[in-house]
């Protein structure tokens, strides 16, 4: 699964790029020093925007294709910000032979995004992910730390509902 690029504009605040700097230049004459700055980047951003990986080539004098290649390949970063509401829906084998493609369409189509998308009021996150091992409640989404399992998407307009009156 590729991740997506966020469509949302970046708004950095002065104080993270001053972070975001320290850390770079703490790890500069480090030949492996863009994996450990993209994690506390991500730390201070939540997510590694272009903006934020071009800081990072830059101040490490490294390619950006470098820098976009590693926060790609590694799931453990983010391309996209997350939202209020981060939803995860389960596409792994059980949760898909019940019906989890429908129930993420269906999100997708109430929240107006793509997987790996946010909406522009920053409420809502998108991520399809392989498995969460509730396999034995499928098909299975998550909200933050709420699990919801059994799932049909004529249930879903009443589950975010209760999020977007909280």
């Amino acid at each position: 699964m590729q991740k997506k690029i966020s469509s949302l504009p970046f708004q950095g605040t002065p104080e993270q790029e001053a972070k975001l700097k320290a850390v770079i230049e703490a790890y500069k004459d480090d030949p492996g020093a863009v994996m450990p700055v993209l994690q506390e980047a991500q730390e201070i951003y939540g997510y590694l925007p272009i903006e934020v990986q071009t800081m990072i080539a830059d101040g490490l004098n490294v390619p950006v294709d470098e820098v976009y290649g590693v926060s790609t390949f590694y799931s453990q970063f983010a391309l996209s910000p997350k939202g209020k509401y981060h939803i995860s829906v389960c596409l792994g084998t059980a949760c898909y032979v019940k019906g989890s493609g429908d129930v993420l369409n269906k999100l997708s189509e109430e929240l107006g995004i793509e997987a790996e998308e946010c909406t522009l009021d920053g409420q809502f996150s998108l991520t399809a992910c392989r498995c969460i091992g509730a396999c034995g409640l499928a098909p299975v989404i998550t909200v933050n730390d709420d699990v919801y399992g059994r799932l049909t998407d004529k249930e879903i307009p009443g589950i975010l509902k209760k999020y977007q009156e909280a």
